[in-house]
This record gives C-alpha cells, sequence and structure tokens, in this order.
C-alpha cells in the first residue's frame, strides 16, 4: 500500500506546531469550532435525545472531537498520527474528557473500530480526505459509510482544488451505498458554487 500522505507531507512529527498554530488562533479570537458546531447541529436532528456518537475520522490535536465532547456527545477518534494523537489526549486529560483516541490508519479502519459500533455521525473534517494514501480513498469512505447506523450522516470538509473534486467524493459516497443530503461550499452551510474550492459534504446512510 502506498504511503499515508499526510505521513508523507510531516513525517508524523507536527502535532506540537499543529496543536499550537490554533491555540494561538483561540488567543487571537479567531473562531475554530466551525466544524464541531455543524457537526453538532447535525447530531441534535439525527441522534435520539440529541447527544449522539460520534466518530472522527483522522481526529488530528481533536480540536473537533473535544469539542464535541465538551458538548456531550460520545466520541471516538481516530488518526493515523502519533505526534497529533499525544496533543490530542493531553487535552482530553487535562479537561477530563472521555473521548476514545485511537491510533491507526483510516485504510484498516475495520480493525480499528469494535465491530459493533454505529455512530450517528462519521465526521471527516480538516482534509482528511485528501490526505489518505493515494488509491485508498473510496475504499475509505466505504468503511467510514459502513461505521454508521442507518439514518446515519457522514460529514466531511475537504479543498477540491487538490487531489479529490467534489465529483470524485460523491461518487465514491453513492458507491458506498450513501445518498447526497447536502453539498455545501463552507462548513456554516453556503451553497456550493461552480469553481467552489472547497466543499462539505454531508451524506446519509
Amino acid at each position: 500500500m502506498s504511503q499515508n500522505r499526510w505521513l508523507a507531507e510531516t513525517g508524523g512529527t507536527h502535532g506540537p506546531e499543529y496543536a499550537q498554530r490554533f491555540r494561538d488562533l483561540t488567543q487571537d479570537g479567531v473562531d475554530v469550532h466551525g466544524e464541531a458546531r455543524t457537526i453538532d447541529r447535525l447530531l441534535r436532528e439525527v441522534a435520539v435525545g440529541g447527544a449522539g456518537r460520534v466518530l472522527d475520522a483522522g481526529c488530528g490535536t481533536g480540536r473537533v472531537a473535544l469539542e464535541l465532547a465538551r458538548r456531550g456527545h460520545e466520541v471516538t477518534g481516530v488518526d493515523v498520527d502519533p505526534s497529533m494523537l499525544a496533543e490530542a489526549r493531553s487535552q482530553a486529560a487535562d479537561e477530563a474528557l472521555a473521548v476514545d483516541l485511537v491510533q491507526g490508519d483510516l485504510a484498516a479502519l475495520g480493525g480499528l473500530l469494535d465491530a459493533r459500533a454505529a455512530y450517528d455521525v462519521v465526521a471527516a473534517a480538516g482534509n482528511v480526505i485528501v490526505y489518505l494514501s493515494p488509491g485508498t480513498e473510496g475504499d475509505v469512505v466505504a468503511a467510514l459509510a459502513d461505521a454508521l447506523r442507518p439514518g446515519g450522516l457522514l460529514v466531511a470538509g475537504f479543498a477540491a482544488d487538490r487531489q479529490v473534486g467534489v465529483v470524485d467524493y460523491d461518487g465514491w459516497c453513492r458507491a458506498a451505498g450513501l445518498t447526497t443530503a447536502h453539498l455545501w461550499s463552507t462548513w456554516d452551510g453556503a451553497p456550493l458554487a461552480a469553481g467552489s474550492d472547497y466543499v462539505v459534504g454531508v451524506h446519509r446512510r
């Protein structure tokens, strides 16, 4: 199997730098929780009682996963980069947040999760899709779809001007048995227009 694009680009050592970047943005008053806010809203719509089970696929330093846990959701995070997960685990421990954080490649997702797991939302924020190992994208999307309960949502955001386009991604979702609920150009739900360089896809199982 070819190497995960993220590890090939970063060497799996950028966790502290990445976490500090978002701490600095927060210190400057920048809202860094737009993805989590949208995912939380979607969870409130599809989860029984409003609080749901979410898989953060490619959770990195835990920015989205931990915010969803703060909002009362049951969260599992998976990431291939040990330096990113170390930051997530440290922050979760500091805040006493019960987030299950698992190291592993999404290309082998089936072996990383409890086979009985059925999530209300599977999230892949922050360009996760474009950093997968080349050639595994369709298989990974299928594995993410398999982790959903019936009626659950796969929510992914990525730069469409990189290796993956909206047609590619939407096709993988459809091949995995998902239906298209929304295609947006921002996490705030702006409509997707021709030439949009960012895509947020919401697909339903």
